[in-house]
């Protein structure tokens, strides 16, 4: 891994309190920076200095508006130096006293109209960018990000007094609402490189971890995200990763406590209490107990941090308002840009049905279905983990697939408060004298249909009374988190049978309403085994190893699990593996973990028959490999906007790992009638006897009608 860099808070200034002199014949002094200038500047015997500065410019900055202003020390007259034009580009002018061409204060707006050199990329907001701005008596040039973007020869107007006059220039920082920040500020002789500064330092900034799995939150199309909340009983955790990167994207080390609190999206205010008494609005989970997350912060470690949060508050009482949640350093001053904040959230409780989807649904007997979820007979679970287990040797049998959805139809189970408590140990004894009362969250229902009832008892008769699992556990796994979720596993199957695992995950999948999680369970030994001896292989009993010795290793395991020896990992895909797991050059179990808890499920659903087939295509290439949303996205848009409805991707995203019922799920990304950009889950059910390709059963949609093609670069696929 890169190692970590360093950085004081104390360099951090606002913009409008930047002041610099042009007084010490080209080196200068600044204020609200570090002070660090340094050196006569030298340019054949002229003068000349290299302004070299980090700048970050808030979401609020708009087009033709001045970042640094000049003016002499005899003056109160203003001119600008240092531009954003109408089309949102840098513009640097030349320096009042010295050049023919410079601007004045009498010079009208638009600057375009004046003498400049100009950057042709857009300028970023709300994120860090390096200016080098190069001005000696005969040119000026301008760098963005240590390259060299524009440069234009200049005229001076008396060499026999430039450097007498050039003592008189200050360069100010603008006090207008541009909501700019500065870094490492620093005037350099002429001959200094402006790209060593670039590297030398760069400024930090706090953000959500995208890459990273969205434990416990659903993601809608419109980008806003669903959070099961409310009261004690029915609320949900969900995790987010923070992470202090530096400008280059490398991990920042540095002591910081980081809090979360929750604001309203619209408004950026707190959300408060409903009471006095009442709950905080976010709280946070430590050692099984609750706390407000404010009271809570917690420490980046190796610039990374992960919170269990729940949010008590739902957007129904609160006039239906979403939220967000904010991180940002406990102690300290507030910078927008150490300030992190996660897509707008609508808080749901546990009860509300999901939204059914504009696509046509079919019968069940049909393989492909978009957002439509089949609850599986209990009866399923004992031969399923038998044709996955087998002889020990992980197999690709049609029994052992799981549909994968979003679940349309929930089961709510709640005590008898009459009945006998749960206890950790408890037994099927004590299950039976538990009045289970299970309600279809739709409001359709009072109570289970016969073949709910049945395949309960039929459960109850199979529970073992020397089953290693507790009831409690099953409750436990059912609302966790998928973290939570990862540790009940690893301690059932060190101990449970195959019967009471397989067992386990019927009783996962009747209480929770949702089937998805039966093959998360049922793979879960060889998924722990295969990881295990696979990081044993790469590590060689050491800490961490180095990427570049893992790829080898991990591809091997991949095709092998994925029966895919003819179609290894590329380049990208081995990219976003790397950007799953979160490392740099090396990597140790955590990042492993974070990594193989990904991949094994995309695997293991490569390896099905259907799917299977349709990644060995290459023409065309249905499945692209491994890629983000946003390069989904990125390939259903053209250079005149969105292409035509029906024009689709197919995806695994990035966002669920295992346990996570959707983990190794196939996601398609297509453009609607409405002209709006959709991510639905894909749902197969690989028994059915169907021998129709999925190509054909994906074109059969009435919204998919054409593959999209998802442009990358070139790159060599891993050797096996």
């Amino acid at each position: 891994m890169a190692d970590g860099v360093q950085c004081r808070e104390e360099q951090y200034a606002k913009l409008e309190d930047l002041r610099i002199s042009l007084d010490r014949g080209g080196a200068g002094e600044e204020e609200g920076g570090d002070g660090e200038g340094e050196g006569e500047g030298e340019h054949g015997g002229g003068f000349g200095f290299s302004l070299c500065v980090w700048i970050y410019l808030s979401g609020s900055a708009r087009p033709s508006s001045i970042i640094l202003k000049q003016k002499t020390s005899e003056s109160e007259d203003e001119a600008p130096f240092l531009v954003l034009n109408e089309e949102n580009k840098l513009i640097l002018l030349p320096l009042i006293l010295i050049h023919k061409e410079a601007p004045s204060s009498e010079n009208p707006f638009p600057w375009t109209d004046m003498f400049h050199t100009a950057a042709e990329m857009d300028c970023p907001l709300e994120k860090w960018f390096h200016v080098g701005c190069q001005v000696t008596e005969n040119y000026m040039r301008l760098h963005v990000d240590g390259k060299l973007v524009g440069e234009k020869s200049l005229f001076v107007l008396s060499s026999k007094h430039c450097q007498d006059d050039m003592k008189k220039i200050i360069l100010v920082g603008n006090d207008g609402n541009l909501g700019g920040y500065i870094y490492h500020v620093q005037v350099l002789p002429i001959s200094a490189s402006v790209s060593e500064h670039f590297v030398k330092n760069p400024p930090a900034k706090l953000s959500l971890d995208n890459s990273c799995i969205l434990d416990g939150v659903e993601e809608g199309g419109d980008g806003v995200w669903s959070i099961v909340g409310g009261k004690a009983s029915c609320r949900r955790n969900f995790s987010l990763e923070v992470v202090l990167l530096d400008a280059f994207g490398r991990s920042v080390h540095r002591e910081m406590e980081v809090v979360a609190s929750l604001l309203y999206a619209d408004s950026g205010t707190p959300v408060e209490k409903t009471r006095d008494d009442a709950e905080a609005p976010l709280l946070t989970s430590c050692d099984g107990l609750e706390y407000p997350s404010t009271d809570r912060p917690v420490m980046l470690l190796r610039g990374r941090a992960t919170y269990k949060l729940k949010i008590s508050q739902l957007s129904s009482k609160c006039d239906n308002r979403l939220f967000r949640v904010c991180f940002h350093p406990l102690h300290g001053q507030r910078y927008p840009f150490l300030e992190a904040y996660s897509c707008p959230i609508r808080c749901i409780s546990r009860n509300r049905s999901n939204r059914t989807l504009g696509i046509g649904k079919r019968s069940l007997s049909t393989t492909v279905l978009l957002d439509e979820i089949h609850l599986l007979k209990a009866s399923d679970g004992l031969q399923a983990i038998r044709d996955v287990y087998g002889n020990g040797q992980l197999k690709a049998s049609n029994q052992s697939d799981l549909k994968c959805s979003p679940q349309s139809k929930h089961f709510k189970v709640e005590d008898n408060r009459s009945t006998t408590e749960v206890v950790a140990n408890g037994s099927s004894e004590q299950r039976k004298n538990q009045e289970m009362r299970i309600n279809n969250f739709e409001g359709t229902d009072s109570g289970p249909s016969d073949s709910e009832s049945t395949d309960l008892k039929d459960l109850d008769s199979r529970w073992s009374q020397n089953s290693v699992v507790s009831d409690v556990a099953i409750f436990r796994y059912c609302l966790e988190s998928t973290f939570e979720r990862s540790m009940i596993l690893k301690q059932l199957i060190a101990s449970a049978s195959n019967e009471d695992i397989a067992n386990f995950a019927e009783q996962v999948c009747l209480y929770s309403g949702c089937s998805h999680h039966r093959n998360q369970i049922l793979v879960s030994k060889h998924l722990v085994q295969e990881g295990d001896d696979t990081w044993n292989s790469i590590s060689r009993k050491n800490q961490r190893a180095l990427w570049m010795d893992a790829i080898s290793e991990i591809n091997n395991k991949f095709m092998m699990v994925a029966n895919s020896a003819s179609r290894p990992l590329s380049g990208q895909d081995l990219e976003i593996l790397r950007g799953i797991a979160g490392c740099g050059d090396d990597l140790g179990r955590e990042e492993f973990d974070r990594m193989w808890y990904w991949l094994y499920p995309v695997a293991f659903a490569l390896s099905k028959d259907r799917i299977n087939r349709i990644w060995k295509c290459l023409s065309p290439k249905w499945i692209e490999g491994f890629i983000t949303k946003e390069e989904g996205e990125s390939a259903l848009k053209g250079p005149g906007g969105l292409q035509k409805a029906g024009t689709f991707v197919l995806r695994f995203p990035t966002s669920r790992s295992w346990p996570h019922p959707d983990a190794g799920s196939l996601i398609v990304a297509y453009v609607g009638t409405d002209c709006i950009i959709h991510h639905r889950l894909l749902s197969l059910d690989h028994r059915d006897r169907d021998s129709r390709l999925l190509q054909d059963l994906l074109l059969e949609e009435p919204e998919l009608s054409q593959l999209g093609r998802v442009v990358r670069q070139n790159s060599s696929s891993c050797a096996s």
